[in-house]
């Protein structure tokens, strides 16, 4: 079993101070067992998140013997997500060039535009529907092909999409967005759209409805998961598990909810692992780095010293 844990560490000052205070005594059971794999990722100011790096090296898509601190190509990388979630939903045209499509409000303020969390909308299916109507003609008049995938997944086909580089909707939230639209000349079509979305919805009568109600407008969308799927990888996806229930919380900036999910996945998932004493790999993911730990062979010497040289865990979650 592969445990990929997205926003196990952050950058903010009040969380890590929040980390000094948080035991984890099954993680840190588990990482004593195992031995600490390269890092990927480089920083947090890279499109790809290094959960979503850590994801497309399981599943085939990167060289996973690489570095990436060491290999920025892939910290850019174009990782094809939407177009998995096509060939998932047998959409025809699946083995080409697919986008992500997430519905979002954008804000307004004195020091830019920024995005706020998208499950904040609270859209149903029959919302998401109706505003995805709304814009299809202004994608299908440019060549888009759109279907709809989830409440907060529009996916979008187009040759546009192929190997464009996109920021992860988890690099955007609550932060300004400038900084993170694509500069590619290819990507002008996009912000183009992106602005005719603005103008479409921000006096429509669903948006009037939404805010009767006590719910944030929807006006505009972010497109993330750029890309067509790579030929002949294999993905042992079966064995690979995405635990995200500390994202809410880190993005939200609400470091007790994140700690008491911390301490959550540790008497879980984390404590199963530990009982069941079967071989396990576990990726730990910040904002800059996701860092691996493997089973690796040892001998008596290195299973009878296991518990006092367990690594130091607040360092360790630090330094993601």
């Amino acid at each position: 079993m592969h445990l990929i844990v997205p926003f196990a560490g952050t950058v903010s000052e009040a969380g890590r101070h929040a980390l000094q205070s948080l035991a984890l005594p099954n993680l840190e059971q588990l990482l004593a067992r195992l031995s600490p794999g390269p890092a990927l990722g480089s920083d947090e100011f890279s499109p790809n998140t290094p959960h979503e790096l850590a994801l497309a090296s399981a599943w085939g898509w990167l060289d996973a013997t690489a570095n990436t601190t060491e290999t920025a190509a892939e910290n850019t990388a174009a990782l094809p997500f939407a177009a998995d979630q096509a060939a998932a939903l047998g959409l025809p045209g699946a083995d080409l060039a697919w986008g992500l499509l997430t519905p979002v409000h954008l804000l307004v303020g004195s020091e830019g535009i920024s995005l706020t969390d998208p499950a904040a909308l609270q859209l149903d299916e029959a919302g998401s529907r109706e505003l995805l109507e709304i814009v299809r003609p202004l994608f299908e008049s440019e060549g888009f092909a759109l279907h709809w995938a989830a409440p907060l997944q529009w996916l979008a086909r187009h040759p546009q999409f192929d190997a464009l580089p996109a920021a992860s909707i988890d690099r955007v939230i609550g932060r300004n967005l400038l900084p993170w639209l694509p500069e590619q000349r290819s990507a002008r079509l996009i912000r183009r759209l992106q602005n005719e979305v603005q103008m479409t919805l921000y006096t429509h009568a669903v948006n009037d409805r939404r805010e009767a109600a006590g719910l944030p407008s929807v006006n505009s969308f972010w497109l993330s998961g750029c890309g067509r799927l790579p030929v002949d990888t294999a993905p042992a996806r079966r064995d690979t598990v995405v635990d995200d229930r500390l994202r809410g919380p880190a993005l939200s900036e609400d470091w007790a909810a994140w700690c008491e999910a911390w301490r959550a996945l540790d008497a879980g998932p984390l404590a199963s692992l530990l009982r069941g004493g079967m071989p396990a790999r576990i990726t730990l993911c910040g904002e800059r780095l996701a860092l691996p730990f493997t089973p690796q062979p040892r001998g008596w010497w290195h299973r009878l010293s296991a518990n006092w040289r367990r690594p130091a865990l607040h360092s360790v979650l630090e330094s993601l």
